[in-house]
């Protein structure tokens, strides 16, 4: 396999840069790990391969602490040594899009790339009609990064895409930063935010016996692997926990979901690797 170091230094363009913390890097690093391995080893026994970034950002990203300049998630996928055959993007905010559009035109004008303006919520149905037609002899195999900064994320987006597709997942699910802050909010105004990302109008009901935010995090994270389960994923792999670099406080786990036992291997398998490279940090 190709060796590819995801966290790519870029020098400054003019362009909208947002500033993020340390912990991003292994937020990079494990996306991009992910998806060398992906198109590596999938590139041909696949026709087409797709990778879809739901929350894509403007492409380059600025670590607070170092005020080092990086590639974010949608310009490490398009610098892979084998890259994929389409690429769809989505960014909400005007200027981050506008940068993103700039930087993928300039830097990459051969990709197949599709840029989408838009809250991915409202737009999904978009997203879905830009991936190519596939079938019988022209195979296709996606592989989605989703990286919301809350909770902002409704589940049914995640239906639209994955359950009739070859689909594998990357999400953010932001149980420390949202629903460890915000917990008691939630429970008192039966928040439709929450009930948006797990899918149920209900869920309250099942929360009753919860004695602090940290059983909420379990409750969430246990939910989003049974709505996967339905969806025909496999049992979730371990999910890798992010941590603050200043307290060690738990802000965010990546999930990963895959329909094949082999998405799982895949993913452990990196994450082995890429925890000694994150040491390095």
């Amino acid at each position: 396999m190709s060796k590819f170091d995801p966290i790519i230094d870029v020098e400054e363009d003019g362009l909208l840069t947002p500033t993020v913390r340390r912990w991003s890097e292994e937020k990079y690093s494990l996306l991009g790990s992910y998806a060398n391995i992906f198109t590596t080893s999938m590139c041909k026994k696949w026709n087409q391969l797709v990778y879809l970034d739901l929350f894509a950002g403007a492409g380059y990203a600025r670590i607070k602490s170092t005020n080092r300049l990086v590639m974010s998630s949608s310009l490490i996928a398009l610098s892979l040594p084998v890259p994929f055959t389409k690429y769809i993007l989505c960014e909400e905010n005007k200027e981050k899009f506008d940068a993103l559009k700039t930087r993928v035109s300039r830097d990459f004008p051969a990709a197949d790339v599709t840029l989408i303006h838009g809250d991915v919520n409202k737009k999904v149905w978009e997203v879905k009609r830009s991936i190519p037609r596939y079938g019988k002899g022209n195979t296709l195999l996606s592989f989605s990064f989703v990286d919301p900064f809350s909770l902002n994320l409704d589940f049914n987006t995640i239906k639209v895409l994955g359950s009739r597709m070859n689909m594998d997942f990357l999400i953010l699910l932001a149980l420390g930063m949202d629903a460890n802050r915000n917990f008691k909010s939630y429970l008192l105004n039966n928040s439709s935010k929450v009930a948006k990302f797990i899918d149920d109008d209900f869920w309250t009901k099942k929360t009753e016996n919860l004695i602090n935010s940290s059983d909420f995090m379990r409750f969430l994270s246990s939910t989003y692997d049974d709505n996967m389960l339905k969806l025909g994923y496999k049992e979730a792999a371990d999910k890798q926990i992010v941590r603050s670099h200043v307290k060690n406080l738990s802000l965010y786990h990546l999930a990963f979901y895959s329909k094949h036992d082999l998405g799982n291997q895949f993913w452990n398998d990196m994450r082995k690797y890429t925890d000694k490279q994150i040491s390095l940090f």
